[in-house]
């Protein structure tokens, strides 16, 4: 961090402009590192805290209020998945990361780059890394931070935040050995799946899953859902069927985007009550869905309620 030996004190608060210049890249950040917008708004309001709490003087001082509040937000972010590991070990059921529709916020400023970054497959494979390979990973791949400077917010050297971020490369790129298939073929199985599922049809579900398909469910202990994952194809699509017959008839299904990819929502009474996320592997036999995630837990839900 470069500090100016004589601050300018005529002109304005430089960092009242950063933080509004600042927000989306910190909220964007932060939600990569978390996997939850809920606590990367938090994390946000927290680096702003910091930036007030100091003298102006001292926010006079710093020549870059831009690269000061992303340290800041990283080193709060650090912290925030050290105990988040902690507070999951209690956590009912899996866990999974807050999921987003388009437009997520009314606020611009506010809103998260809906890109591969954010597809719901990847923040899953994030949540195995270490806290320090993560923001290692986040601030140098995905937001092309220079590694002096992610040393600075992870307090190790930069030698050793590059083998961070090389460890977590490698076991990024093992837990999806599969490329995924492009979001408009996506989409056609998804549309596909929803057609099948509203016609408690098996064999179509079937013939949609890739064999060794896997259903991961996260009600948060707030709301109903399977307590652990299911697995292989048949097994995910039999347990679809029987959801097709326990939906209430008010319950509507809606394609809508999910993290930047195609995905369905379930709307009851005018509310999502579900998000299903889907991960939709490239194979040119077929493109197959891999992984379906979903959301029940009314927590991660908060910014579904406006989504048409």
């Amino acid at each position: 961090m470069t500090i100016r030996s004589e601050p300018d004190r005529s002109r304005r608060d430089p960092g009242l402009d950063a933080i509004v210049r600042e927000r989306r890249h910190l909220i964007n950040l932060a939600y990569r590192l978390l996997g939850s917008l809920a606590e990367a708004e938090d994390a946000v309001q927290e680096t702003c805290t910091r930036w007030y709490a100091m003298s102006r003087r001292e926010r006079d001082a710093i020549e870059s209020p831009g690269a000061w509040l992303t340290t800041v937000a990283g080193r709060v972010c650090l912290n925030l998945l050290g105990s988040a590991r902690v507070r999951r070990e209690t956590y009912v059921g899996e866990w999974i990361p807050e999921p987003l529709p388009d437009g997520t916020a009314a606020d611009p400023a506010d809103r998260v780059t809906l890109d591969e970054s954010v597809g719901m497959a990847f923040l899953v494979v994030l949540e195995s890394l270490t806290p320090a390979e993560r923001v290692a990973f986040v601030l140098h791949d995905v937001f092309c931070h220079p590694f002096a400077d992610v040393a600075e917010i992870v307090g190790r050297t930069p030698a050793a935040c590059r083998q961070l971020a090389s460890s977590a490369r490698r076991r990024i790129r093992a837990a999806r050995p599969s490329p995924a298939a492009p979001a408009g073929r996506s989409a056609g199985v998804v549309r596909d799946f929803k057609r099948a599922w509203e016609a408690k049809d098996i064999g179509a579900l079937i013939a949609l899953l890739d064999p060794d398909a896997t259903a991961v469910a996260d009600g948060g202990g707030l709301a109903a859902t399977f307590p652990r994952p299911i697995e292989g194809a048949e097994q995910v699509a039999r347990a679809w069927v029987e959801l097709a017959h326990r939906r209430p008839g008010t319950t509507v299904l809606l394609e809508r985007t999910v993290n930047g990819q195609p995905g369905l929502v379930a709307r009851q009474d005018g509310a999502v009550v579900t998000v299903f996320a889907f991960d939709v592997a490239f194979d040119v036999a077929g493109d197959r869905i891999k992984r379906i995630w979903v959301i029940r837990n009314p927590d991660k839900l908060r910014h579904w309620g406006a989504v048409p």
